[in-house]
């Protein structure tokens, strides 16, 4: 099969690298993201990938932690490039040449970001690994997702869920809830369904950059959606 999408930024959560523990990394749900993102590479895909920070860090309470706000937004970017770093070594045990570039500098692990560097890493054919967010408190990885895959040129965000797309409700809460093959921006506003952060949605949707919600758990769906299976919900 033949890929739809020549470039694609991978979104994936911090906690989708947990499996089933409680914090940190499986190293078998790392393992298993290596090799899907290896099979599109083999089919000539173009990959970048943005992750989060929640199974080291999350943005807390101020008042319970005293924390303030910037303070702990640094703190979950850094969490962003220890997984990053995860992610690297993962893909690089199985052959895959890979960068990890940072929004923030840290010359002795990562790259800076620059944009065009960036895309010349893609075009010859390395995985780029977006790390330290937008680099800015007050934004999350969403939005650094989007922000990065507006800036390279995806055709595509992959946002890799434990979910198998987006649901009229909270599929783990309600039984009633209905998935969604393919929805409108304007659609997901109006319903209020929760894709991303309204800063990355509206980001999208200015730039008529297609969404893709998939459970990224189940092995072969990165490949199914680059080569146009109808897996999860297109928001377009």
């Amino acid at each position: 099969m033949l890929p739809v999408y020549k470039r694609i930024l991978l979104k994936l959560s911090g906690e989708a690298l947990m499996g089933d523990k409680s914090f940190g990394f499986d190293t078998a749900i790392i393992s298993q993201y290596a090799k899907d993102i290896k099979a599109i590479t083999e089919l000539g895909v173009q990959v970048a990938v943005v992750i989060g920070g929640g199974n080291i860090y999350r943005g807390m309470n101020e008042q319970e932690t005293g924390i303030e706000r910037a303070h702990g937004d640094y703190m979950g970017m850094l969490a962003t490039v220890i997984n990053g770093m995860a992610l690297q070594a993962g893909l690089e045990r199985i052959g895959i040449y890979t960068r990890l570039q940072s929004a923030i500098k840290m010359e002795q692990i990562a790259e800076s970001y620059i944009r065009r560097r960036a895309i010349r890493h893609l075009q010859k054919g390395r995985v780029v690994i977006f790390g330290a967010g937008t680099g800015n408190p007050y934004f999350t990885t969403d939005t650094a997702g989007s922000l990065r895959a507006i800036e390279i040129g995806a055709d595509v965000i992959l946002k890799g869920t434990r979910v198998d797309g987006i649901y009229s409700a909270d599929p783990e809460k309600d039984p009633k809830a209905t998935r969604f093959e393919e929805i409108s921006f304007s659609d997901c506003l109006s319903k209020q369904l929760k894709v991303m952060d309204t800063t990355a949605f509206t980001l999208c949707m200015e730039n008529k950059l297609p969404i893709i919600v998939f459970n990224i758990n189940q092995s072969g769906n990165l490949s199914r959606v680059v080569t146009g299976e109808k897996v999860g919900t297109l928001v377009k």
